[in-house]
């Protein structure tokens, strides 16, 4: 389902649409429709050759066009906002599953996108990695306005939710809104 929400994988019916981007339509520029649109993966997905710093920064190369000096300031300052500022020079084998994790946050919101989608995020991490990764995602939806997609199995991740909607085979079968207000 989120890797259709990103234009990974083709849709059989229905459309996704973002601010009048319909990603089902032929003509529409998927990097356009990406800049509005952060991924992050079950297992992580950094490119292991790259520093953590050149993790974060590709992107932003690539679908922001940011120059250098700018990039590295941003991808800095989102190192500084998981609590991993420190690690920039790390490679991707060199960290803890928490500091990935954390990293794969940092890049998905480096083109600084209206939507992340996040694949299991909490699912290869230990109880303390996972609740700071959600606090570190809450506070995100609260101070910058980003909105977290979220496929998961995860109770914690469901009882933080401001809306819950549980699919099987391919249907919705609940859609419950929750009192949650952070």
């Amino acid at each position: 389902f989120l890797r259709c929400l990103n234009g990974l994988e083709q849709l059989d019916s229905g459309s996704v649409s973002i601010d009048g981007l319909d990603l089902a339509n032929p003509k529409t520029d998927v990097n356009a429709y990406r800049r509005e649109v952060g991924m992050v993966f079950q297992h992580f997905n950094l490119f292991p050759h790259m520093t953590v710093l050149e993790n974060l920064c590709l992107a932003q190369k690539v679908v922001r066009k940011r120059g250098k000096a700018e990039r590295e300031a941003k991808a800095l300052a989102l190192l500084e906002k998981v609590g991993i500022a420190q690690k920039a020079n790390e490679f991707p084998a060199r960290l803890s599953g928490g500091q990935q994790q954390r990293v794969a946050v940092a890049r998905a919101l480096a083109s600084r996108p209206k939507f992340v989608l996040a694949d299991e995020p909490t699912a290869n991490l230990d109880t303390k990695s996972a609740e700071t990764l959600l606090d570190i995602m809450e506070k995100l939806n609260r101070d910058e306005e980003m909105t977290f997609i979220f496929s998961t199995h995860d109770a914690r991740v469901m009882k933080r939710a401001r809306r819950v909607i549980t699919l099987e085979d391919g249907k919705v079968v609940s859609d419950i809104r929750t009192n949650h207000n952070s």
